[in-house]
């Protein structure tokens, strides 16, 4: 059985005129890495409140269909009941940090579930070791960069024991090096079996990690396939979804009568596979 299940959903916010998502319908199996994309205002972050119950259980409006996430409908589970499954990283971390230190962030959620003291001490140690944070442990999350910022958010998540990570563009307001940080992190996260939803624009860094991507348009899942085989499509340009430089390299070198061995997603990728045609 999938890990989540969409099943021809649709939702449209209370007083919007237009649906956000139009009849979505896709599964992701457990240990996957799906990769959302398409432009700005296209359903992704109503797609990712779908996934721990935001939506319907607190943005509400008109829904049709269903999702299932680790055997749970989410219109028959509260946010805070699929939020144990389901663990979502927001675009803004500074939205969801509560407390005053980083160790209070991370213990929030177990504490507030009444989990044994123990335990919430096991978690708070292993994911500050996990996320680099100990040089932070006791600084207040607000006079933090906003890459030390996401990493605190993903701490605190993780600190639920979720069976997935839900992220919704969590480098949007990063620097590049900061961006190429917490991607590596929830790459790493990935290759430990946990099942990751990332929301995300920066395909040149994410595309050698993930197992999909899901292009999405106008509320509608318009692609769904493995890397190599949607960054090709043209219809990545058409909508205005940003290719890697080394795949946009790899079609134009096919224009001209150059085939590589496969479709490359980063620079050393196409360094390799030129050398190869070369020598061919």
């Amino acid at each position: 059985m999938p890990l989540i299940e969409f099943q021809d959903f649709s939702f449209k916010y209370y007083g919007a005129d237009f649906l956000a998502l139009k009849k979505i319908s896709f599964s992701v199996e457990e240990g996957e890495y799906l990769v959302i994309t398409g432009p700005s205002g296209c359903g992704k972050t109503t797609l990712c409140r779908t996934i721990n119950g935001l939506v319907p259980q607190f943005h509400r409006g008109y829904i049709a269909g269903n999702v299932i996430v680790d055997g749970k409908n989410t219109r028959d589970n509260s946010v805070a009941q699929l939020a144990q499954t389901a663990g979502l990283v927001f675009q803004q971390p500074e939205n969801q940090l509560v407390t005053l230190n980083v160790e209070k962030e991370i213990a929030f959620g177990p504490e507030n579930l009444g989990i044994d003291p123990i335990e919430v001490r096991r978690r708070v140690e292993e994911l500050i070791s996990l996320l680099e944070l100990e040089h932070l442990r006791e600084k207040h999350p607000h006079e933090m960069s906003g890459g030390e910022q996401q990493r605190v958010a993903i701490a605190a998540t993780l600190a639920l024991k979720p069976k997935i990570l839900v992220a919704d563009e969590p480098t949007s307001n990063l620097d590049p090096k900061s961006a190429e940080l917490i991607l590596d992190i929830i790459a790493s996260l990935n290759k430990r079996d946990m099942t990751v939803v990332l929301v995300e624009h920066r395909l040149d860094l994410v595309s050698k990690d993930a197992s999909r991507i899901l292009l999405m348009n106008d509320g509608r899942i318009v692609a769904d396939g493995p890397p190599r085989e949607i960054l090709t499509l043209d219809l990545c340009q058409e909508i205005g979804v940003g290719v890697p430089k080394a795949t946009m390299v790899y079609k134009r070198l096919l224009q001209h009568g150059l085939h590589l061995k496969q479709v490359p997603l980063t620079g050393e990728d196409l360094a390799l596979l030129v050398k190869e045609a070369a020598r061919s």
